[in-house]
């Protein structure tokens, strides 16, 4: 039996719409076009996706987690319309003063998701649209894919020369992948 593939995506950016004012509800999560598409695809191919995200406005104080399930459970519902999923979830709560190892780009949910799946995280595609997920992929050997939404345009702006895929936005990353 063959061993399970795994892609990591973020949240915020990448599958939805990012906010400077935060994703407080789940009324302001609204997927970014073909993301959920996305994940259907990648799941068709055999990947198992699983969500790393920092979620600091826990720590702000602008949600609380019940909020945040209640945002994932539309996630997810959104997800089965399109025949696909998520296995996990990992969130970081902190805030960004926090000397917590959760948050990225430390990689201490990398390494929890490892842990709890029995994974090398080695060349696993993680797939962000900031520097914080760049690095917290570089650190534990996974692949970084850069998407163009959310954060993602100003962070190719800050790093031009990058040595690792970038892609428009999810979609364009996950037809990449299954053709892999």
């Amino acid at each position: 039996m063959a061993a399970n593939r795994y892609v990591v995506l973020d949240r915020d950016g990448v599958i939805n719409q990012d906010s400077d004012d935060f994703i407080k509800s789940p009324e302001e999560w609204l997927p970014i076009p073909q993301s959920l598409e996305a994940i259907g695809l990648l799941n068709q191919a055999g990947f198992e996706v699983v969500v790393i995200t920092n979620q600091s406005g826990i720590a702000r104080g602008y949600f609380d987690e019940a909020v945040l399930a209640q945002i994932h459970a539309k996630m997810h519902q959104q997800l089965a319309v399109h025949h696909a999923k998520v296995s996990a979830i990992y969130y970081c709560p902190h805030g960004p003063d926090s000397l917590c190892e959760c948050r990225k780009p430390k990689a201490g949910l990398f390494k929890q998701f490892a842990l709890d799946y029995h994974v090398d995280l080695s060349g696993i595609p993680a797939i962000g649209d900031s520097l914080r997920d760049i690095q917290a992929a570089q650190t534990v050997g996974a692949q970084p894919i850069l998407v163009k939404t959310g954060k993602g345009r100003a962070t190719l702006a800050a790093l031009p020369h990058l040595t690792f895929p970038v892609f428009d936005d999810l979609y364009g990353a996950a037809n990449y992948l299954c053709k892999q």
